[in-house]
């Protein structure tokens, strides 16, 4: 089985509210019918006003996720997949990844159709050219991993490491990280940074977070989006372990 994510860009001539129900009503009923899994990462009216960490460093960014777990990404046989996405969106991307789950969402799980807990954030990760392939990957997650989960609040932790892009154009990020957090962490940092009533502890989180982040991450290389999670089909038996 491979999982494949696709980044989608919205019409300019298409509000916010019409495209988020569109891929919802839409595009995700038949990407259900021709894939294991479905999942689809939103912003919508719940993470419109969030003060969550947000990073722009492709113009225009992203505006919706889907990712999807299906028996073969070649060009072939995700033909259907990319049809039935441009209806909605002219433009997306797609990547061929490999995924981690650091933490499975067994606090918050998610229901079929609805929107899970909080929010996830989505971040779009290029890899510095100081850095070397292999120096770059063990920074991220055998150094990093363990510092995102001892100082965030995060009960959903998923790296995807990019092995590849599948569309002409696609921006050259190296993985594609998915966490979900409380849903007053989109505005108290000290929720966000699993430190409430904790003065001390907020400031020696984020500065081990941006200390951590520091050594492997290029941040006008990054994107950082607050998304709503709506996991459509869940893949069998996944992120319960």
């Amino acid at each position: 089985m491979e999982k494949i994510i696709y980044g989608l860009w919205r019409d300019a001539g298409v509000d916010r509210a019409g495209f988020n129900a569109r891929l919802r009503d839409v595009v995700a009923p038949e990407l259900a019918a021709l894939a294991h899994a479905v999942r689809l990462n939103l912003q919508d009216e719940t993470v419109a006003s969030s003060r969550s960490p947000r990073i722009v460093s492709t113009s225009p960014q992203i505006e919706a996720v889907i990712q999807v777990w299906v028996d073969s990404a070649r060009e072939g046989t995700r033909k259907p997949l990319d049809a039935a996405i441009r209806k909605v969106a002219p433009r997306f991307a797609a990547w061929l990844v490999a995924e981690a789950t650091e933490i499975p969402n067994t606090a918050h799980p998610p229901r079929p159709g609805a929107r899970t807990e909080g929010f996830a954030q989505v971040v779009f990760l290029g890899r510095p050219p100081r850095l070397t392939w292999p120096a770059w990957r063990e920074l991220w997650q055998d150094g990093h991993t363990r510092i995102a989960i001892e100082t965030q609040a995060n009960f959903e932790y998923v790296q995807n490491l990019v092995i590849r892009s599948l569309t002409y154009g696609a921006p050259d990020y190296a993985a594609i990280v998915e966490e979900c957090f409380p849903p007053e962490a989109m505005f108290d940092e000290a929720v966000y940074f699993d430190a409430q009533g904790a003065p001390e502890r907020l400031k020696a989180n984020q500065a081990a977070m941006d200390e951590s982040c520091a050594r492997f991450i290029d941040f006008d290389r990054t994107d950082c989006i607050p998304t709503s999670q709506f996991e459509f089909k869940p893949l069998p038996l996944a992120r319960t372990r």
